[in-house]
């Protein structure tokens, strides 16, 4: 079957918001190459843009989770953009309530997390890297 990991474009700021994510989900990243591992003669990099990151993984689950800085020549990523969400499902309740609370801290809440009568979770919210999530624990019912 085919998986989905999604990929992020910071400005300038990805390393730090990984070592956030990280704080939250926990794991260890894969990979984290920045912009002056690939530079060449030909193609050189920078100094402003040595230490960005070109691509940096965090393993989450069976999916990965992986970003960039986008360089400054190629202009700024729009961190007020609403097109689309990163989504969690957790394995518990008390799991959906520690993603919300740790990666909505410093962030702005849109839907809290919150329950129904059944104890399904659900939250929405953007982080303080501008980053849009939504996180969901669904009850199964016995029937």
């Amino acid at each position: 079957m085919a998986q989905i990991n999604p990929h992020i474009n910071f400005n300038g700021n990805a390393e730090e918001a990984f070592h956030f994510y990280k704080s939250v989900f926990g794991g260890a990243f894969t990979k984290i190459i920045r912009f002056k591992d690939v530079s060449t003669t030909e193609h050189p990099v920078a100094e402003s843009e040595a230490n960005k990151i070109m691509h940096i993984a965090l393993p989450i689950g069976n999916s990965m989770l992986m970003a960039n800085d986008v360089p400054e020549f190629l202009g700024r990523v729009n961190e007020n953009e609403n097109r689309s969400k990163l989504f969690v499902t957790a394995e518990s309740w008390e799991e959906a309530d520690k993603l919300f609370k740790g990666l909505s801290a410093g962030g702005t809440v849109e839907m809290p997390g919150g329950g129904s009568p059944e104890g399904s979770y659900f939250a929405m919210f953007r982080d303080k890297y501008g980053i849009e999530w939504m996180v969901e624990f669904e009850q199964k019912l016995k029937g």
